[in-house]
């Protein structure tokens, strides 16, 4: 017999687009389901700090096309101790928390593990802009944020043609090269440069803009994904032996931004709703992730020890349609 009563939820992490309808569907569909439902500010320092609130149908009204979270989210050092860990399942007592549904990525899922492992029930929503959890082939607010680059790499474009110069514009994706690799190949990219895969400056930037040039081409496009980082000093190194106008673009923290896709809006809400089927029907402590284009659940040990790499036919593909 599920002895599940009252659901938390909370938001860890980065914000990512996409958040919000999932924070939707796990309000409305565990009051469906006959749960109480609450919501914690402020991540897993709101819970440690007891900043929790009961949510009603109406409570999640009017979000679905926000950014951001309105959870809101922070990090928290007390959290990752001993001592932050036992505070934070007396909170849950103190609330008489049943179940937590975890919104976040890697770093979030991992808490979520250390609360399992003291005899909290938990699920997960991947939510994270770089894509890089393991378990899943999609994270809520990816869809989103490679629009917002892209529509970026568009406008950049404009003012490259126009002066005839090379852009080299850093992306989000500190471990992980999903952003960079895609809008590099959806924006025509010359090169593309990524934290998986060690690059040599001259050989996969140099090279490639001056054989681009000699064969006609009037502006040139870089790609660079955060953890690779150094935009600056690409493009002063372009610049100097290419003698091509180089400038750096640096988007940052309005790649996070924005209103969610029709495409995280659904995934929100599919991911929040099968997070509460998996507690009503008794499968605790999984990842909610899409798998093959399908909706599944997995236990979340197996999904932490998992692996993600960037297939090496996107990145040989980047290379042929740069030529």
């Amino acid at each position: 017999m599920n002895q599940i009563k009252t659901i938390a939820v909370l938001t860890s992490g980065g914000d990512a687009p996409g958040m919000n309808a999932a924070v939707r569907a796990v309000v409305r569909t565990g009051i469906y389901n006959g749960f109480k439902v609450l919501g914690i500010n402020k991540g897993y320092e709101g819970l440690l700090n007891g900043d929790i609130e009961e949510m009603q149908l109406r409570s999640v009204g009017d979000i679905i096309q926000r950014g951001g979270t309105v959870l809101q989210t922070a990090r928290s050092s007390e959290f990752a101790t001993p001592a932050g860990l036992e505070k934070a399942m007396s909170m849950a007592k103190v609330f008489s928390i049943d179940a937590l549904v975890v919104i976040g990525g890697d770093g979030s899922f991992r808490g979520a593990k250390d609360l399992c492992e003291l005899g909290m029930n938990v699920i997960g929503i991947p939510g994270t802009i770089d894509n890089d959890i393991a378990c899943t082939e999609y994270t809520l607010g990816y869809d989103t944020a490679m629009n917002t680059v892209l529509d970026a790499i568009d406008k950049i474009r404009d003012t490259s043609y126009s002066h005839e110069r090379c852009s080299v514009l850093e992306v989000m994706g500190r471990k992980a090269g999903w952003i960079a690799i895609n809008c590099g190949i959806a924006g025509g990219a010359e090169a593309i440069i990524l934290p998986e895969k060690e690059f040599d400056i001259d050989k996969d930037i140099v090279i490639p803009i001056i054989d681009g040039r000699n064969r006609g081409k009037k502006h040139y496009l870089v790609i660079v994904a955060e953890g690779v980082g150094g935009a600056v000093d690409i493009a002063k190194y372009i610049e100097e032996k290419t003698q091509i106008t180089t400038r750096a673009t640096i988007l940052g923290y309005i790649q996070r931004g924005g209103s969610p896709t029709i495409t995280d809006r659904v995934m929100g809400s599919r991911l929040g709703a099968r997070a509460i089927q998996c507690l009503a029907e008794g499968r605790n402590n999984r990842v909610v992730a899409i798998n093959d284009g399908k909706l599944v659940d997995i236990d979340i040990m197996e999904a932490l020890s998992m692996k993600k790499t960037i297939d090496n036919e996107l990145i040989n593909l980047s290379k042929i349609l740069a030529l």
